[in-house]
């Protein structure tokens, strides 16, 4: 019999222990596989909300990510300097502010709605209906649409909560022109879209447009368009998606990763101490028929390569159990994380990547390798002619 069939037969005359372990490998395991997965996930999830967007230069007033710093003053004006350089393609201002979207009934909706002007891009994708060509018209999310029960070509009438603006705004109709869907839609938030100035009117400043930043697109590498922007002399910082996703790993999301790595260490040793246990019990009580094993003829390499292969088929079962029941984990604590205030619909803690997979795959070699190490030791070192007396005089 070979060292795999003996260790699988050491399993099987062991159903419970080794149930448990493989149960408890599987836990183990399903953590430390959606550890692996929120790492990197909300990266890969910004990258690609990011990229959905047809633009691939941010222009803001300081190099805080957009919403975070000053508003440009007068983001038309920027957008008409810039739009003028050979290496731009489209320029775009945006605004968001906080507003109620309010039905003639008194049924209203708590969202944002996004200012865009001066350019002919849109931060949202339209499914029904047209877009806003004018002032008085916007565009609507499904959300929103839902909560005031307000259809295409419908009045509604939008009370916005500006950050600079007037201090009794005024209340504004608008036709609703159609419907569509945002980027950065958080779960059960209204959102909607019309020109920066009706946002300025409905903020009661008409006369200001400012722009929380303005959306580029080069006409080819983003790179040097930035650096052309920030030749210009304008006072604004200009990034590439790529600069920014630097700038959220540096600053947004350093928390998830250090947790990621925090709870992926705690895992492994838990792992590790578990099947140390379960092998160190497991070869205890087989002391004597190991001994009698190697009276027997078999060298102490077989003995030892039978502890490892029962290590191996412990984490190797619990490896494989442990990838559906880590995806499932995923989903569920993907829904929980996305409840969060603000957190766009589109956005995933975790993201499935092929190599979380071999990641996992050789952490748990790692772990059945390692855990195997001091039964392996026992033994290796186990006197055969004492053991024997003892087991026949007990």
């Amino acid at each position: 019999m070979n060292a795999l069939a003996c260790a699988w037969r050491s399993l099987v005359r062991q159903p419970a222990r080794s149930g448990l372990g493989i149960i408890g490998v599987a836990a183990v395991g399903a953590l430390l596989f959606d550890m692996l997965l929120l790492s990197e996930g909300l990266m890969i999830s910004t990258r690609s909300m990011l990229d959905s967007m047809p633009f691939d230069i941010r222009v803001t007033s300081t190099d805080q990510m957009p919403g975070r710093g000053p508003d440009i003053a007068d983001g038309p004006a920027a957008a008409a300097q810039i739009a003028a350089l050979a290496s731009v393609k489209a320029v775009t201002t945006l605004r968001r502010e906080d507003a109620y979207l309010m039905r003639g009934d008194g049924t209203r909706a708590y969202g944002s709605v996004l200012g865009i002007g001066f350019g002919s891009g849109r931060p949202w994708t339209l499914v029904s209906g047209t877009d806003v060509v004018g002032d008085n018209e916007i565009v609507i999310n499904e959300f929103a649409a839902q909560v005031t029960g307000t259809d295409i070509g419908a009045s509604l009438t939008v009370r916005s909560n500006c950050a600079d603006g007037a201090t009794a705004p005024p209340a504004m109709e608008f036709r609703v022109t159609g419907i569509a869907t945002f980027v950065f839609d958080a779960l059960g938030e209204a959102g909607a879209g019309m020109t920066d100035t009706s946002l300025a009117e409905a903020c009661g400043t008409p006369g200001a447009i400012p722009a929380d930043f303005l959306m580029v697109q080069s006409t080819g590498d983003a790179t040097s368009t930035a650096a052309d922007i920030d030749a210009l002399g304008l006072h604004l910082q200009a990034s590439t998606n790529d600069e920014a996703m630097g700038q959220l790993q540096q600053r947004e999301f350093t928390y998830f990763r250090q947790i990621s790595t925090v709870l992926t260490t705690i895992t492994i040793s838990f792992a590790l101490l578990l099947i140390t246990v379960l092998l160190t019990v497991s070869v205890n009580q087989r002391l004597g028929e190991v001994a009698a094993l190697r009276a027997l003829g078999f060298s102490q390499g077989r003995v030892v390569l039978d502890v490892l292969w029962e290590s191996v088929l412990i984490v190797g079962i619990g490896g494989i159990l442990s990838l559906p029941l880590g995806a499932l984990m995923a989903v569920w604590l993907d829904g929980i994380l996305k409840r969060m205030p603000r957190i766009p619909a589109d956005l995933h803690f975790f993201v499935f990547q092929p190599e979380a997979v071999w990641i996992h795959a050789a952490l748990m070699a790692v772990t059945a390798f390692t855990a195997a190490i001091y039964p392996m030791v026992i033994v290796a070192r186990l006197p055969i002619a004492t053991t024997l007396r003892n087991e026949v005089v007990g």
